[in-house]
């Protein structure tokens, strides 16, 4: 019995050496690199279009059973949205291309135009602004219109009676 602690004792000193030279030698154990603590996260940028880096920096908070899914189905609809913006420009481009080719400058220059105004930010007119403003004076919700209703055919007008 005393042989068998022996043999567990030396067994258990020889594969610490082991995993302390394996450590040393490869630079650490990556298993034990710290962890970025809850209330780190880092969302997508809202400002600008998605690149490669926004996605591989974004981060969410953890929460008692993985991700915050708030979080996470914020950053999948904004990733979804870019995506799509980007199907459609190349869709414009592609269009734009095609009509070059085949000498429709004008409907080349239409589609640049719309293209272009897609993505420049929109900078309103002193005259917009206006607009904007009497729009935001009027009242929310929807205004009912009334409309006059013709007498039937054999009903005779209400100025005649």
């Amino acid at each position: 019995m005393s042989q068998l602690l022996l043999f567990i004792v030396v067994a258990l000193v020889v594969g610490t050496i082991v995993f302390g030279v394996t450590v040393l030698l490869s630079g650490g154990d990556s298993g034990l690199t710290p962890v970025e603590p809850d209330g780190q996260s880092v969302p997508l940028p809202g400002d600008r279009p998605l690149g490669e880096d926004d996605i591989a920096r974004t981060r969410f908070d953890t929460a008692w059973r993985g991700y915050r899914m708030a979080q996470v189905d914020q950053a999948l609809q904004r990733a979804a949205y870019d995506i799509g913006y980007k199907g459609e420009l190349i869709g414009v481009l592609e269009a734009e291309v095609t009509a070059l080719r085949e000498g429709r400058t004008e409907d080349a220059d239409t589609l640049r135009a719309a293209r272009e105004a897609a993505i420049a930010p929109t900078q309103a007119t002193p005259a917009e602004k206006e607009q904007d403003k009497a729009k935001d004076d009027e009242p929310d919700g929807p205004v009912a219109e009334v409309a006059e209703v013709p007498p039937a055919a054999d009903e005779e007008p209400a100025e005649s009676r």
